[in-house]
């Protein structure tokens, strides 16, 4: 994951904008409106609220935090409840975020982090915190034990997952395609041990679309997508199926992350050349855009979230 952009332009602004982290969480768009408000009893209400759905805590803890107001409404809240679990939690994810802006120190947002996770041994999110931070910043080593360590609180993390997945498509970046790539035995295998209905399922098409991502921006690819032959390989293929089929199936319609999965399937779909599928899936998303992996492999926000649209155009039949 590379470190954020330069501050934007004011069309730049708003395509960043109509990229909501927070998807269809009305629930969290409430909170966080308030919060910017000052008025964090709302996000307390909501985290006590989420109690134990660490998949749905690890999302709202992350899109709160990515306000440059949190940290110092979550400090304010910790001098209140010096005991609030959800309070340090909130503030280590804050911290983190400003670090990967160069906004604060990394080890501030590393102690933090440290603090919330003594406070509450059994939540993985503030572990999620620090993945996210050496995600970019730290060594292989630490990275995997991270996700050990989030893994072993809940086995199916999914963002844990896609952070990993992304980590992994970027080794050996300069050696060109390869279907044997580490990245796709680990996405395959998390699928296989994932229960029938959870949505790491669609973890292989995370993983080819992370390794388009490095090879493109290598020049191992075209930079357009649709032009490229790594979406329909064979094995390209039957991941695209398998993950569809799945979809068809089981659609997940309650997990909080579910339109991150939906749109890394119907970019798949558009490059794959499967327009009717596409069209169901974006359908599906609505305005509900994720940037992976519509800005892949370089595009900047404002020309991410218009390749969305005219993608959403295209198979909808609206042009």
């Amino acid at each position: 994951m590379p470190p954020p952009p330069p501050p934007l332009g004011r069309s730049r602004k708003r395509a960043a904008q109509a990229f909501d982290a927070a998807l269809d969480d009305s629930e969290l768009v409430t909170a966080r409106t308030a919060l910017a408000q000052g008025r964090w009893q709302a996000v307390r209400s909501l985290l006590v609220h989420t109690g134990d759905d660490w998949d749905r805590r690890g999302h709202r803890v992350t899109v709160l935090a990515q306000e440059s107001h949190t940290a110092a409404w979550a400090r304010d809240w910790l001098l209140a409840e010096p005991e609030s679990a959800d309070a340090a939690t909130l503030l280590g994810a804050a911290l983190v975020q400003r670090a990967l802006r160069d906004r604060d120190e990394p080890d501030r947002a590393r102690e933090a982090c440290r603090a919330a996770a003594a406070l509450a041994p059994a939540d993985p999110t503030p572990w999620l915190g620090l993945l996210l931070l050496e995600r970019t910043l730290g060594g292989e080593d630490e990275v995997v034990r991270l996700f050990d360590e989030i893994r072993h609180r809940h086995p199916d993390h999914h963002h844990a997952h896609h952070l990993m997945v992304a980590r992994l498509a970027e080794r050996r970046a300069d050696t060109g395609p390869d279907p044997l790539h580490e990245v796709y035995d680990f996405a395959n295998a998390a699928a296989a041990q994932a229960p029938a209905d959870s949505p790491l399922a669609v973890l292989p098409v995370v993983a080819h679309a992370e390794r388009y991502r490095v090879l493109a921006a290598a020049g191992h690819e075209p930079v357009d997508p649709v032009d490229s032959e790594h979406w329909v390989g064979r094995r390209a293929r039957q991941v695209m199926k398998a993950a569809f089929d799945w979809w068809l199936e089981w659609e997940q319609e309650g997990h909080p992350r579910r339109l991150v999965d939906l749109n890394f399937l119907a970019h798949a779909k558009l490059c794959e050349g499967r327009a009717a599928e596409s069209a169901a899936l974006l359908h599906r998303i609505g305005a509900h855009a994720t940037p992976a992996p519509w800005s892949y492999p370089d595009r900047d926000p404002s020309s991410a979230y218009s390749a969305f649209k005219a993608a959403r155009a295209r198979a909808l039949g609206t042009t």
